[in-house]
């Protein structure tokens, strides 16, 4: 084993948008909660009963992920990053120049997680040779498991004489931006049972191979495809046709990556990890919450209320505040969306409740981006006996009431 050339992203930066979020995280650790509703802690159902079983078999929305097939989102993942060309696709840009589109997403990730993951990604800073041409794996014609497979390990066998992949907990493989043929950026999960891709006694369970795309987005493409190792599902429309981001809009990372609120919504930070039951205001029986709810964004305090409808289903309500400089806050308030553990990735497994439906969003702003409901309005599924109101509003977060008949 030849001595590895790389560079360690070893923690975060500060940034403008750390800055940003630290003035509003010690504004709100400054300002004493609005007291709610006498009796709220007597009345409240645990927030196990409001976690939905997972019913697809695959990425979803249910809490028991399947931790023998997703890596765990908490603490630090170690991430091997390797860049390959082609003999019809030569580099001729260095590798610090893709480096830079991707690294910044473990920042991002960070922050969104609430300092709860980490990517600690090395870098082996030098082009290897694929032995095929870069038209020859498929990518334009659609990509199987094996098919991809195949690529990840014909990249690891390339860089196996300069890279130790003992140490590495997932794989990061970068094509130079020359490939045209390697048009976009899927994730690789092992199917157990399978010989897989092994190298220097590892194998490697979990990879993101990039692809052009990658120009296209920014940092948030690694947060999109990181988070589907985690067990998360897309939340844009697989189907062709129609509007991809009918769903949810911006408000997800795993629907329009580069949307005008793309954190995750408070219920991924729950099933994740990120946020533990004592931030979650369950309403699984009769009976009516009012709850205040801090910004997602922010990380404290009450994230979301739920409330159960169905063994797979609930409706969920949570505050949204933008809190990155160069991003439009193009609808802030309280976010109400329908949860179904039973919808597989792909055709809405998360629905988001527009406030506004049919309105010309502002200037600059999708559909959904205005979607969050404001103080004095309310949401209301007669069928499913919920009813959702927002009583007030201000720069932290919403107060809302919850019902549940």
């Amino acid at each position: 084993m030849n001595t590895e050339q790389k560079s360690v992203i070893s923690g975060p930066r500060i940034s403008s948008a750390l800055a940003t979020l630290l003035a509003a995280v010690l504004l709100f650790l400054c300002t004493p909660p609005p007291a709610e509703a006498a009796g709220r802690a007597a009345t409240r159902d645990d927030a196990a009963r409001c976690a939905l079983p997972g019913a697809t078999g695959w990425t979803d929305e249910g809490h028991d992920t399947d931790d023998s097939v997703f890596q765990r989102p908490i603490g630090t993942v170690n991430v091997g990053m390797i860049f390959v060309d082609f003999p019809d696709a030569p580099a001729t840009e260095s590798p610090e120049t893709d480096s830079a589109r991707i690294t910044p997403g473990a920042d991002w990730l960070w922050f969104a997680s609430h300092g709860k993951a980490w990517l600690s990604i090395s870098e082996h800073r030098s082009w290897v040779r694929m032995p095929h041409r870069s038209t020859d794996y498929g990518f334009a014609r659609g990509l199987t498991h094996e098919t991809h497979e195949a690529y990840i390990a014909d990249a690891v066998r390339a860089a196996d004489p300069y890279t130790d992949f003992s140490r590495y907990d997932m794989l990061y493989v970068v094509p130079t931006r020359n490939a045209a043929a390697i048009s976009f950026t899927p994730t690789y999960i092992y199917e157990p049972g399978t010989p897989g891709v092994v190298a220097d006694g590892n194998r490697l369970r979990w990879a993101v191979t990039f692809g052009q795309d990658m120009w296209h987005w920014d940092e948030r493409l690694v947060g999109h495809e990181t988070a589907h190792t985690f067990g998360l599902p897309d939340l844009y429309a697989f189907d062709a046709g129609s509007d991809a981001h009918r769903f949810v809009g911006g408000w997800d990372v795993m629907g329009l990556i580069s949307g005008a609120g793309p954190q995750y919504l408070a219920w991924h930070a729950w099933k994740l990890g990120w946020t533990d039951d004592g931030q979650v205001a369950c309403r699984a029986s009769t009976g009516a919450d009012t709850v205040r709810l801090t910004a997602v964004e922010y990380g404290g305090g009450t994230a979301m209320a739920v409330v159960r409808t169905g063994p797979t289903s609930a409706y969920v309500v949570e505050s949204r505040r933008a809190v990155r400089a160069d991003e439009r806050a193009c609808g802030t308030g309280a976010l109400v969306y329908k949860i179904d553990s039973s919808v597989p990735t792909g055709k809405g497994p998360v629905r988001v409740m527009d406030a506004r439906p049919g309105a010309t969003p502002p200037s600059g702003c999708r559909p959904l981006d205005d979607a969050p409901y404001r103080a004095g309005q309310s949401f209301t599924d007669a069928a499913a006996g919920v009813r959702i109101d927002v009583l007030s509003s201000d720069g932290l977060g919403d107060t809302v009431r919850v019902t549940k008949s």
